[in-house]
């Protein structure tokens, strides 16, 4: 059990990635602060773990009284946090034009705004224990441009920056700051994203989920839990010379020409 005797808080613990990660570091012996905006999610995810592992306390990253309140309600636990995972985030669809500055200010608060209050209140304790790891979640979106979503691509972004940022500033306390990049993974958020356009093209999730890993070198979609087993490493000792670094776990999507793709659709190799 690597993790024995750590502490950690996750952020949007209540579903998908969060509830993964959860599970892992639970698995390698940590206990577990959750925190997300609904309680009763929290509640189902740490119903279903060993009693005394995971401690839900509902808050929004938004609020710095919130920010305040998750990271004490973690030190609670132990009197210490070791690992603080920023997983909370959105997804808005609409271009520049189509989207309401409501919905921009919004995910610009949850997505990045969110990870840099967490921080904030958490690295003070982690600096007085002598380290910390800290592991943001973005998304291959901070890398790469997804048709209609300016804020979410832009939010992500900043974040991977933010975490280079972090782990510059405080590496001379011991405190490493990664930040990981899923691809296509399939969540419930992920679901929500896609309906739309199984209804466009009158059909279902399945066939979507289908469609989607063709230019995928590992030719299929994640699991969450693949995810989170990056999340266990970079958590561990065997990632202590590990910070700074930007993780894709994206079944190689990244490296992907996408007009090159397009010519090989087509039955023709490039070049």
């Amino acid at each position: 059990m690597p993790l024995e005797g750590k502490v950690a808080l996750v952020t949007g613990g209540g579903t998908g990635i969060g509830t993964a990660i959860t599970e892992r570091l639970v698995a390698d012996g940590a206990k577990v602060c959750i925190t997300g905006r609904r309680q009763e999610l929290l509640d189902e995810v740490a119903g279903s773990l060993a009693a005394g592992c995971v401690m839900p306390c509902a808050g929004d990253v938004c609020k710095d009284e919130d920010a305040k309140r998750m990271v004490e309600a973690a030190l609670a636990i132990n009197g210490r946090i070791d690992i603080l995972v920023n997983n909370a985030g959105i997804e808005a669809a609409g271009t520049v034009i189509q989207m309401d500055s409501s919905v921009w200010r919004q995910e610009l608060e949850i997505n990045l705004t969110g990870p840099f209050l967490m921080m904030k209140e958490a690295l003070p304790y982690m600096i007085e224990a002598g380290g910390g790891c800290i592991v943001n979640i973005s998304s291959l979106a901070g890398v790469r441009c997804v048709p209609g979503s300016p804020a979410y691509c832009a939010t992500k972004a900043g974040l991977i920056h933010l975490t280079k940022q972090v782990a510059l500033d405080y590496g001379k306390d011991k405190i490493r700051c990664n930040v990981i990049c899923p691809g296509p993974i399939k969540t419930r958020m992920l679901d929500s994203v896609l309906t739309p356009m199984a209804d466009a093209l009158n059909t279902d999730l399945d066939d979507v989920y289908g469609r989607m890993p063709k230019n995928v070198p590992l030719r299929r979609v994640a699991m969450p839990s693949e995810v989170a087993g990056v999340v266990a490493f970079l958590a561990g000792d065997d990632s202590s010379f590990v910070t700074g670094t930007t993780i894709m776990v994206d079944g190689g999507t990244h490296i992907v020409d996408a007009f090159a793709s397009t010519v090989s659709d087509f039955g023709v190799n490039w070049g």
